[in-house]
C-alpha cells in the first residue's frame, strides 16, 4: 500500500482533503493529511479563537514539520494545493518523496504574473504595514478571490466547513530565500494541476512554473480544468481532478520511453 500526504494551502486545514482521502483510500493507498502548525482542529473554532502565536508563523516552520513526516515514510507521493503546492515542489527538488502533484501552486524563486487578481490578492495578504497581525479571511473575500465560480450561497457554505485564517508571513516567506529551489536538476515526476478562473494562482503563472523546469530527462506535466477557482480541491467537480490525478500516478507505473512522452505532454 504507497503512502500518500495531502499538504493543505493556507486558510484551509487537513479537513479540506477528507473527500480525497476517501477517494484514494477506495483506491488503495494509505492516506495522511497533517494540520500545519496552529491548524489542528475544526476551521470554525479556528476563526472564532485564532491560535496565540498564528501570526508569527513562517513557511520554514510547516516545511519542517512536513518533511519530518515525509520522512518517516518510505518515499510517499505528496500532492499539495497552493502554499501545499510549492510545499510538494521543494521535497520534489530534495527527492524526498516518488512523485508530487502541485495543484493551484504557489511558484517558488519569486515567480510573478501580470495578473490583476494575483496582484491585488498577494498585496492584500502579504501587506507590510500589517506586520505579524494574522490575515482573517471572511465570506466576502473567500467568494470573491477563493471560490468565485461557486454560488454565494454555496460559498459561504464551504467557508462556514472548511476556511481558516493564516498568517501573511507565509506568504511572504514564499517570495523569499525560503521559496527559492533549483528547477534544473533532475527530478521525480511532477504533475501541476491549474484552474482558468483561478484568482489567487492565474492559470499562466502555473504554466509559467510548470515550463520553468527544464530536464528533458524528467517527467513534467501539466493539465488545466475549465471554470475552476482556487477551491479546485473542493468545488462542485473535484472528482474530476482527483480521478485525472489518480490515473497519472497509474500511467507511472506503466512508464516507457513512449509513455514518457505523452506523460510530459498530457496538456
Amino acid at each position: 500500500m504507497k503512502d500518500i500526504i495531502f499538504i493543505h494551502g493556507m486558510f484551509q486545514n487537513p479537513k479540506s482533503w477528507k473527500k480525497w482521502e476517501a477517494f484514494f483510500a477506495s483506491k488503495g493507498y494509505n492516506c495522511i493529511a497533517p494540520a500545519w502548525p496552529l491548524h489542528s482542529g475544526e476551521p470554525a473554532a479556528l476563526r472564532a479563537n485564532p491560535p496565540a502565536g498564528l501570526g508569527d508563523l513562517e513557511l520554514d516552520d510547516i516545511v519542517t514539520e512536513i518533511e519530518t513526516l515525509v520522512l518517516q515514510h518510505d518515499r510517499p507521493i505528496v500532492v499539495g494545493h497552493s502554499v501545499g503546492g510549492l510545499i510538494v515542489q521543494l521535497l520534489v527538488n530534495r527527492d524526498t518523496v516518488t512523485a508530487g502533484i502541485a495543484i493551484n501552486s504557489v511558484a517558488p524563486n519569486a515567480m510573478l504574473d501580470f495578473d490583476w487578481g494575483f496582484f491585488k490578492n498577494s498585496a492584500l495578504i502579504a501587506n507590510p504595514f500589517k506586520g505579524n497581525e494574522p490575515f482573517y479571511m471572511d465570506e466576502k473575500s473567500f467568494h470573491g478571490s477563493f471560490a468565485n465560480t461557486m454560488s454565494e450561497e454555496a460559498s459561504n457554505q464551504a467557508f462556514a466547513e472548511f476556511a481558516t485564517h493564516d498568517s501573511r508571513n507565509v506568504l511572504r516567506d514564499c517570495m523569499g530565500v525560503s521559496g527559492q529551489l533549483d528547477v534544473e536538476l533532475p527530478h521525480v515526476p511532477l504533475l501541476f494541476i491549474t484552474g482558468d478562473k483561478d484568482e489567487i494562482i492565474p492559470n499562466t503563472l502555473t504554466r509559467k512554473n510548470f515550463e520553468a523546469y527544464t530536464d528533458t530527462n524528467s517527467v513534467t506535466a501539466f493539465r488545466e480544468f475549465t471554470e475552476r477557482s482556487h477551491y479546485i480541491c473542493g468545488e462542485p467537480g473535484w472528482e474530476e481532478v482527483a480521478g485525472y490525478v489518480y490515473d497519472w500516478l497509474q500511467s507511472l507505473e506503466q512508464r516507457t520511453p513512449a509513455a514518457d512522452n505523452v506523460l510530459n505532454n498530457n496538456i
